[in-house]
């Protein structure tokens, strides 16, 4: 069997890389058919831990060590100056194109992926990044920040379990194993309880770029005993794999977790059995010029696409999502000569500058330093430059009356004592959460937390996820005007007070479930005068996929939920669910100062007509009763996001307590 030489390019590689690339372009262009493209991510991560493995492996067994400083300077030279070529150019574009409001925000996620750590602020943003609707023109770098965490650690941890071992390789496969185990099972448990966590952190992911690390070390100075027909039925295997990834996943599927297994090993496939020549293998198909062309520049290719995606989208308002032919215009076809020329110009020339390699590697490291230093200080100057402008759009306007109008009188600009202001709407939120009372999607205990007059005869329980919570500042402003009112609150991020298992982050939120029956077991067993709860009217509920069904579930949960509490001796409240927008309103008022109404949504747009009602029947069927408070909030056509001087949203889907405070007196009748 002829044995490949190793120091010889790989055109398969090369291939591989070229459909990672595509898949991710075809995903985030919204082409059909790829709905589960976001894996091409994976296919890199295992391509670049076999790669590097390789390169350190060589290294280690050939020389006994590692020269770390040539090791950091060529990888510095190999993907910095692109991507701080892209970073730079996108916050430019961001100053001049993205709403005022939003520019703050980017920048701040522009400065964490010039410090190489954006997977670990979205990962603290708690960034959905498989469906979020604005998402950050900087929210592909996390896997480049994946990457370089990587490529920091791993010569250290290698060269340290090599001389553990003794250079025995064997022992050192065994160690890289374990290490990619441990890695792929706090991937899976995380996946279930904390997937920004799962899906962003070196930790979680490592065990990707462990599975390149292993077949490296497998196949390193050898090509594997493996029959031609065995090796091409294997590589093609591998390839079926990744593609039944992009094609079965989909935005739905818990990710990464045990479905990344999938594209993988795939992936480990066609890079193991690529190694063993054989005429039917995929290495012929990967070969093919275009693909070797598309997989030269696919670095440059996957960090100019997405900002050429985010950008124009959000200087077009994110009311409405660019057509797929305008995607696909931009994301790809535009795309394409750019990365060329960004490969062309700046990632090859960079790769192996003379000036550079034949000096020192500190003479590299300290340019990337400095030009880290130079970006990272322009970037915070443009943070602090964003946050102190004001946005208002005309003169002050007379404050909001005691009670609320209906249909709301809704304003045309941003009056000048907007309360609260666009650049503190985010803040504008009730009591439990700086008081630490609102649960996040793991905390199980029943709270014990007290508003109102603690010592009041009138007892009530806010109940329920944050739609609940959104309605805390009423009830507090009730309490301001009856002093005999006690109020408790029990609430949890996504978790509503109805008897239905929904899904987080796609899927069953089983904290949820237990936290409820918490919650439940208290208020039965110590009933209060009334209960109040109010629900986000679009989770997805366990094992219902069709509306009829889901509508029906829900109106069923909903009934067992007040019958629950009416035959504990409690009323019950239930208060129809608000308005929801594709994007935080006061993103779009920021670009439209002094005409908001392009910001209002169509109110058969913004609410579940049918979800409402379905509520109101079973609530009332089972003794309860339902305020639908939508008249304060919309007219007959469109709801508006400024009301007098009030903003009357904080984000795509929760009132401003300020708002929410201005609606108390229509509340006050049924709270009784």
């Amino acid at each position: 069997m002829t044995r490949l030489d190793r120091s010889r390019f790989r055109p398969d590689i090369q291939g591989l890389r070229a459909i990672a690339v595509g898949l991710v372009l075809l995903y985030h262009a919204g082409v059909p058919g790829v709905p589960g493209g976001y894996v091409g991510v994976d296919v890199f991560f295992v391509i670049s831990g076999f790669l590097i493995s390789s390169h350190l492996l060589e290294s280690i067994e050939r020389d006994g060590r590692l020269s770390f400083g040539q090791f950091y300077a060529r990888r510095a030279r190999r993907i910095l100056p692109a991507s701080f070529v892209v970073a730079g150019l996108t916050a430019v574009a961001v100053v001049l194109f993205f709403p005022p409001l939003g520019v703050e925000r980017v920048l701040r996620d522009a400065f964490a992926t010039v410090l190489y750590v954006p997977n670990v602020w979205f990962a603290a943003q708690n960034t959905d990044y498989l469906a979020d609707h604005s998402p950050s023109p900087y929210q592909h770098f996390w896997s480049l920040g994946v990457e370089e965490q990587f490529y920091l650690l791993w010569p250290l941890a290698l060269l340290g379990l090599a001389l553990m071992c003794r250079g025995r390789r064997a022992l050192v496969v065994t160690g890289i194993a374990l290490l990619a185990a441990v890695s792929l099972a706090a991937c899976i448990l995380l996946t279930r309880t904390s997937p920004p966590i799962a899906f962003f952190l070196l930790p979680t992911r490592a065990w990707e770029l462990l599975a390149g690390a292993l077949v490296g070390a497998a196949v390193l100075g050898r090509t594997p005993r493996v029959a031609p027909w065995i090796a091409a039925t294997g590589g093609w295997l591998g390839i079926g794999m990744i593609a039944a990834a992009a094609i079965a996943f989909d935005d739905a599927t818990p990710f990464p977790g045990s479905a990344a297994v999938l594209p993988v090993t795939g992936t480990a496939a066609v890079i193991y059995f690529g190694t063993t020549p054989s005429p039917w293998s995929p290495r012929a198909m990967l070969a093919v010029r275009p693909m070797q062309w598309i997989g030269l520049i696919s670095y440059s290719l996957y960090l100019v696409h997405w900002p050429l995606l985010v950008i124009p989208q959000a200087a077009i308002g994110y009311e409405r999502p660019l057509p797929v032919w305008a995607t696909i215009a931009l994301g790809i076809v535009l795309a394409v000569p750019l990365a060329w020329a960004l490969f062309r110009f700046v990632e090859e020339p960079m790769r192996a500058p003379a000036r550079l390699v034949r000096r020192r590697p500190r003479v590299t490291l300290l340019a990337t330093a400095a030009v880290t230093g130079v970006l990272a200080l322009l970037l915070g100057g443009g943070v602090a430059w964003s946050a102190g402008r004001q946005l208002s759009g005309g003169p002050a306007v007379e404050a909001a009356p005691d009670h609320p109008t209906s249909p709301p009188a809704a304003a045309t600009y941003v009056p000048a004592n907007l309360t609260p202001s666009l650049e503190t709407a985010s803040e504008d939120i009730p009591a439990v959460y700086p008081d630490g009372c609102h649960h996040d999607v793991s905390a199980e205990s029943v709270q014990d937390c007290a508003y109102g007059n603690p010592d009041g005869s009138f007892h009530v329980a806010l109940f329920g996820d944050s739609h609940s919570a959104q309605w805390l500042p009423a009830l507090e402003a009730l309490a301001g005007t009856d002093s005999d009112l006690a109020i408790r609150a029990y609430t949890k991020s996504s978790c509503p007070a109805v008897d239905v298992t929904v899904l987080d982050k796609n899927v069953p939120y089983l904290s949820c479930d237990r936290w409820r029956a918490a919650v439940m077991a208290e208020l039965t067993a110590n009933p209060p005068d009334l209960v109040v709860f109010s629900s986000y009217a679009a989770y997805a509920i366990d094992g219902v996929d069709d509306p009829e069904a889901r509508l029906t579930t829900w109106a069923d949960g909903t009934a067992r939920a007040v019958a629950a509490m009416r035959q504990a001796g409690s009323r019950v409240l239930v208060i129809a669910d608000t308005p929801r927008f594709r994007a935080a309103p006061s993103l779009c008022i920021s670009s439209h100062l002094e005409d908001v109404r392009p910001c209002s949504a169509l109110r058969a747009e913004a609410l579940d007509a049918a979800q409402t009602e379905a509520e109101r029947t079973s609530v009332e069927a089972a003794g309860g009763t339902f305020v639908d408070l939508t008249p304060y909030l919309c007219d007959q056509v469109e709801c508006p996001v400024v009301v007098h001087d009030l903003l009357v949203y904080r984000d795509v889907n929760h009132l401003t307590a300020s708002y929410v405070r201005y609606l108390a007196p229509a509340l006050a009748d049924a709270v009784g």
